[in-house]
């Protein structure tokens, strides 16, 4: 008798790692919402996200359905985004949805390096000059003098809030 089927004992043995098909179901359905959740975004900021073609084009698509036909392309869209690696989608959607928090973020930090300019002076404006090397270190120390005598004085803090769109303009620089 032969041993057709058997492998030669020298040879390796690949891992076979099983699926339930409850989790490729589980798996196709998050896909299916990561799709979802592509359709409620405009078609200006769907461009900035790294889609395919065809799975661009079937989102657009299902923009402009309604009631069945938007199910139906929905599912498609699922079927698409299993060619495609989720990863970089679902990355650039939570980017699309935190950017408002972000950016409140960046400001609060500006703030405090303000607040830190007015309060310390000349050693927290050398770690503005530390982190934006092309900071005007004299235009920062006029600002953090005029804002002191302008709190001392009961006065609008204009020199204070000159200090935060100075900031806020080398956040944008760099």
């Amino acid at each position: 008798m032969s041993r057709k089927n058997q492998k030669a004992p020298w040879e390796e043995e690949e891992e076979i790692i099983w699926v339930s098909k409850t989790e490729m179901k589980r798996d196709m359905e998050e896909l299916q919402k990561l799709g979802e959740q592509l359709v409620d975004i405009k078609a200006s900021t769907l461009e900035k996200f790294p889609l395919s073609e065809d799975l661009f084009d079937a989102v657009l698509d299902a923009q402009r359905f309604k009631n069945e036909a938007k199910r139906r392309q929905l599912q498609r869209i699922g079927k698409l985004m299993r060619n495609e690696d989720p990863e970089p989608i679902q990355a650039a959607l939570d980017k699309h949805y935190n950017k408002h928090s972000q950016a409140t973020a960046e400001l609060h930090k500006l703030e405090t390096m303000r607040d830190r300019i007015v309060a310390e002076g000349d050693s927290a404006i050398a770690e503005v000059l530390n982190k934006y090397p092309n900071a005007d270190r004299q235009r920062l120390r006029q600002l953090a003098r005029q804002a002191n005598k302008e709190k001392s004085q009961s006065k609008p803090p204009k020199a204070f809030r000159e200090i935060f769109q100075v900031l806020k303009e080398l956040a944008e620089d760099e």
